[in-house]
């Protein structure tokens, strides 16, 4: 028997900002397995990749952000038990880069355990999955050319 295919588009983001010269993005990480994660969700009916960015990254992590531009995507197979069989997924997750506007981390939904903030690095290293780990490093090169260290007044302390 074959199985049946259902294919699911998302979009999701790399949220960033600066602190003390260096990059932060902010992970999630979901039950039921504790994976640090890109923030990321289904897109709506007559939803741009865009608009749903911004908004799960807003409901997965509590912080709103303003778009910048396109990152890349991935997509990957997964199974799932829906009802009495297994279905087959085909996955397409458009991520964006976004610049931190405002928010909290304890304001994200409940899907998530928990959404951090942490350096760029770590965040290389903390996150469960490779083809999200691509984008991020992705991001990280977008970022190279646009992030700045903070210039100080070049006196003596």
């Amino acid at each position: 028997m074959i199985a049946k295919t259902q294919c699911d588009v998302s979009a999701g983001g790399v949220i960033y900002r600066t602190e003390n010269n260096e990059v932060m993005v902010c992970l999630i990480k979901t039950p039921p397995n504790g994976d640090w994660q890109l923030p990321k969700g289904l897109v709506d009916d007559n939803e741009s990749f865009e608009k749903t960015a911004l908004r799960e990254v807003k409901e997965e992590t509590g912080l709103e952000g303003i778009l910048e531009d396109p990152i890349d995507s991935i997509d990957y197979w997964f199974w799932l038990q829906e009802g009495e069989r297994k279905v087959r997924h085909h996955k397409t997750v458009y991520f964006f880069l976004l610049r931190y506007k405002r928010g909290v981390t304890e304001d994200h939904d409940d899907e998530v355990q928990e959404a951090a903030w942490m350096p760029l690095t770590k965040a290389l290293d903390t996150l469960s999955f490779d083809a999200e780990r691509g984008i991020l490093r992705k991001a990280e090169q977008m970022l190279g050319a646009r992030v700045q260290p903070e210039k100080t007044d070049g006196g003596v302390l």
